[in-house]
Parts: structure tokens; sequence; C-alpha cells
């Protein structure tokens, strides 16, 4: 049903007071050359199978789609999703784009999210976590602007160029407006970020680190908490893949006093790019500036469990001066999803799930250099690695997706300096015979 809330009359009577004559007078500031006119070209009418199946020939044209092998991680990654995991959070007692938080009415959402704020917190080694925000870019942001309020009258932070480049695009979208300075470390030979550019002047908020960062490399993350704490610094620690905390120490064990990122890992399709999972966790002192919601367990006056949404030091609830964040929702589902992905798995699942990735990258990585590539960082990775790759890997790539396999992100596009490299990446959902086939084209 068509929404149209004014009628001609009205719309005539609002164009009068401003002036104009026809609606299409509202866009004139918009240069013609830019403004699409008639109408576009849309196929159809069609019946509901015939739709579904010219979405599935749509689907079928685009690389990496799911029926593909990809080998590609750069902050998105194909795992396997099991079908508990889509039939439990696909019951429509959860199915909603918004998070409902009136206790009276969503018990079960809101011990949904307190089980999966409980989870990130083991996971990560953490004190507490919030109840998610949008996706590990703006996580990472937000993290870094509650480590300039915990510092007060700091206005710098440090962030490594082995982050996500997009992570740090957005990083430099919300601080650089509000007048903050970024420092950035620089990546030393064996991958890891040169925490030796460290500023020494006391000014820093932060020092970010990602691990594994973008080049897949395992960052010391002990060193980097020692090295921010002596600069009198947070430590904050971002990842992409949080698998990878299956095998790792994690980043609270290491000294990490903030650690975000992206958890679309935990049962969330890579869909085009999203719906992603902002994963954000803290010290239980820095514990009133965080940002998001926190759902809290209490009694009612009857002394029965229940579940509220509680520290929500957001615009509505407070003075906008005073709010800790200005993100007034969430994907709930995508949390409920994460939990429901981690307490299937359990601890044993997902040590299990990482150490396949972990074997499967690492024979990606000895086939590889037996074919002829060369490693363009010595340190240690989880399921991405960076190869440099003989010349003509071009056309052996393309004829590698032309049989469905997508083989390795070239990253010179944000890292002009390494030309001819490839970060290539090895989940569980990837065969032996895929990665010994890749090897096989690189041979020829």
């Amino acid at each position: 049903m068509r929404y149209l809330p004014h009628t001609p009359d009205e719309i005539e009577a609002m164009l009068a007071v401003i002036g104009r004559q026809e609606l299409d007078d509202l866009f004139t500031s918009i240069p013609a050359d830019c403004r699409f006119s008639g109408l576009p070209e849309v196929p159809g009418p069609y019946t509901e199978w015939d739709l579904i199946a010219r979405f599935k020939e749509l689907g079928d044209r685009i690389p990496g789609a799911a029926s593909r092998s990809v080998l590609i991680g750069g902050g998105s990654y194909y795992h396997h999703i099991p079908e508990i995991v889509r039939a439990l959070a696909g019951r429509s007692e959860f199915v909603t784009s918004y998070t409902p938080y009136q206790p009276e009415m969503a018990q079960g959402t809101l011990q949904g999210i307190f089980e999966y704020q409980t989870l990130t917190a083991r996971l990560l080694g953490m004190d507490v976590a919030n109840a998610s925000m949008y996706d590990g870019a703006s996580a990472l942001a937000e993290a870094l602007l509650m480590a300039l309020r915990v510092s007060r009258k700091k206005r710098t932070v440090a962030l490594s160029a082995a982050i996500h480049p997009h992570y740090r695009q957005v990083v430099r979208t919300y601080l650089e407006p509000g007048g903050f300075s970024i420092v950035e470390l620089p990546v030393a030979a064996t991958g890891r970020t040169d925490l030796t550019a460290l500023p020494k002047s006391g000014e820093l908020a932060a020092v970010a680190v990602q691990s594994p960062n973008f080049f897949g490399v395992i960052e010391d993350l002990v060193l980097a908490a020692e090295g921010a704490h002596a600069a009198d610094a947070l430590c904050v620690t971002g990842f992409t893949e949080p698998f990878a905390y299956g095998l790792l120490r994690n980043p609270g064990a290491c000294g990490a006093d903030i650690v975000c990122g992206e958890g679309q890992s935990f049962g969330l399709a890579p869909s085009f790019g999203g719906a992603g999972l902002g994963m954000f966790a803290c010290r239980q002192h820095y514990l009133r500036q965080m940002p998001g919601r926190v759902v809290g367990e209490t009694v009612d006056m009857d002394n029965k469990r229940g579940f509220v949404l509680t520290l929500s030091t957001r615009e509505q609830h407070i003075r906008r001066e005073k709010a800790t964040s200005n993100i007034c929702s969430n994907q709930g589902l995508c949390a409920m999803t994460a939990a429901i992905y981690m307490a299937s798995l359990g601890g044993s699942g997902l040590r299990r799930v990482a150490q396949l990735n972990h074997d499967k990258a690492e024979y990606l990585k000895h086939v590889l250099l037996a074919a002829g590539a060369t490693l363009l960082f010595d340190g240690p990775t989880f399921n991405e690695f960076v190869a440099v790759m003989p010349s003509g890997f071009q056309r052996q790539r393309e004829r590698l997706a032309e049989r469905g396999i997508i083989a390795g992100l070239e990253i010179s596009p944000w890292y002009p300096d390494y030309q001819n490299a490839f970060l290539f990446c090895a989940t569980e959902m990837v065969s032996r015979s895929i990665l010994d086939e890749i090897s096989e084209e690189v041979r020829s």
C-alpha cells in the first residue's frame, strides 16, 4: 500500500508558502546532469516464483556468492552457520530490527542480550560488555572517543597503520571534525605495529592496534598494552575475526583496557558487507564511560529474576551534552544471533573451528610458498596472510574466478608500497582440494 501522507491541496499550499511551483523545483540545487529523468527500467511484473528465480539468477552472477569458494577475508568471513542458529534466531519473538527494551514486554530478548554480553566479556577477557554496536568500525571509533572522555583534557590518539583501512577511515570521520588529532603508527618488517614510533609526550589518550591485524599478523598485545600504559594512555585493541580468540590469548589477559571489533563471524552471513555486529567490552573501572546500552540482571518486588536496560547514558535519557554516545539503537537481532552461535558451539566448539581455520591457512601458506610465492611479512598469523605472488598471477586469479574460486584480495589500493601482494584467507569452509587447485594454478 502506498503511503501518501499529504493531499494534492496540502502539497500545493506548502509549495506556495516556500515560493515554488512544482515538487521538482525542490531539487533545482542539484546539477541537471546529476539528476535522473524519466522512469527507471524495471522488468516485470513477475509472479512470485518467477521473482525468486530472477533473484537467484542475479545472485549467481555475483562473485563471492555462497556457492563459490572464497579465500578473501579482509574483515568479512565465510563461516559455516549451523541450522540451529538460523532456527532459533528466526523465531518471531526475536525478529525485529529494533532493540526492544521495555522489561515488561521483552524479557526474552533482554535475557538473550544479557547472555550475549556475558559470552562476549568471557571471550575477550574483559569485565563488562555492552549490548553491541553497529559494526567493528564504529565500535573502534566509539572506543577512541571513550578513551578521550576518560583522559579528559587529552586530544590525541595513536592508530596503527595495520588496522583495517576502512576502520581507520571511520575513525577519522568521527574524530577529526571534533578537532582531535590522530598519530598513525607505521608497520614493522614483521607486519606488526612499530611501537617504537609511539610519541613520548604524554598527550596520548589511547593507543589502538588490531590483532590479528589487516595483514593477518598477530600483534604482541602485551607489548602494545605496556607501551600504551608507559605513555599514560589506554590500550584499545580491535579485531575483525573474533574466532582468533578461540586459540589466542585474549586481549584482556594481555592488558588491554578497551576491546572492540567485528562479530560478523559469529552466525552472520557476509551478505553484501553487512549487517555487521560491533562487539565492545572494557574494564569495570571505565563502565560509566562505555557507549551504548547494557542489560542488567535484577529481581522484581516478588524477588523473581528479571532483566532491565541499564546504564544507557544516551541523549534521550540524560542531557545531550552528557551523553557518551549518539548511537540510539543497535542491531539487536545480530547480537542475539551471535549469542546463539557462541552458545551453540561452546568453548570447545569455538576452539575446534579456530584450529581448523589456523591449520587450513597454514596449509595454503605452505603450498603457495612451494608454488613460488613469498610472504610479505614473517610475523605469526591466524587465518589470513599476505603473499607476494609471482608475475602472471592476475590472469591465474581470473581463471580461478571463472571456476568459482575467489583467490586473494589485492592490498595495493590501500597500501601502494605493497605491489603484487594479496591477502589470502582460509576458513573451515574451504576444502583441501580447493587449496591444492589454487597452488597448481599458480605453478602453471
